[in-house]
């Protein structure tokens, strides 16, 4: 597998470790990389353990999860699409051990929507449905998932702002634009996705991004300016952070 290949490259001694390390305590590894945002040490011990334990949920979701990361911190548009179609097929293979469960479909719609990112208007437009409907059933199983209310947060902002040849895509071959999708919505879930996990850095961040777009000023000033204030959590909150400035730097 590619991403394999890779890891193999950029780091080798890591995954000699999780190799020779019994695959039953691979999954609890991957947590504590995981857990220390060592995030290519936890898709090694994860990819070890989805391989041993192929009926394992945990280790299925996980994996997606974990391949999701690594797509992140690639800057080549092709191998960060080879992680997120990985991701997919995890994800997708978590929900069919367990259909119940609601991780599987939150990182179906994580992957595919890293994938829309890269993607033509047309397939972006062809893949939000799938998305959607992804997200709404992880938060159908659980409400209480503040990444899947982000997740969602991020289909209604990207889908009531469609370029016009995306709109036009979307009204030749996938019946127009659901009539529900609003940057109102969008803010509604940022701020569903704050209520439970308030240092969310990322959740402050869109949060402002959708307040900007809809023209309140002093709404996304304040949530920018609490992105600034929050600790780092995430890998990905230095550049949100970063943006955070240039927009505060548009706005005052």
């Amino acid at each position: 597998m590619r991403y394999l290949l890779i890891l193999f490259c950029l780091s080798l001694p890591t995954i000699l470790t999780a190799q020779s390390a019994p695959a039953g305590d691979a999954l609890a590894q991957g947590d504590a990389a995981y857990a220390a945002m060592n995030f290519r040490e936890a898709l090694a011990r994860y990819t070890l353990a989805a391989e041993a334990q192929p009926g394992n949920y945990q280790a299925a979701w996980k994996h997606a999860r974990a391949l999701v990361d690594a797509g992140e911190m690639e800057s080549d548009k092709d191998t960060r699409k080879s992680f997120f179609d990985q991701a997919l097929t995890e994800a997708n293979r978590a929900i069919a051990l367990d259909s119940s469960g609601a991780k599987g479909y939150l990182f179906k719609s994580v992957a595919m929507g890293r994938v829309a990112l890269d993607a033509g208007a047309r397939d972006r437009v062809r893949m939000s449905k799938e998305i959607r409907a992804a997200v709404e059933k992880s938060l159908e199983l659980d409400p209480k998932d503040d990444i899947a209310w982000h997740v969602l947060g991020r289909w209604h902002h990207k889908v009531s702002t469609l370029s016009w040849i995306e709109k036009r895509f979307a009204n030749m071959f996938f019946g127009g634009i659901p009539a529900d999708a609003s940057l109102q919505k969008a803010a509604d879930c940022f701020k569903r996705a704050i209520a439970i996990k308030p240092d969310g850095v990322s959740h402050h961040f869109q949060l402002g991004v959708t307040y900007q777009a809809m023209g309140e000023k002093n709404l996304a000033i304040e949530s920018f300016e609490k992105t600034l204030a929050l600790p780092v959590g995430d890998p990905e909150d230095p550049d949100y952070q970063a943006q955070a400035r240039e927009h505060l730097r548009d706005l005052k």
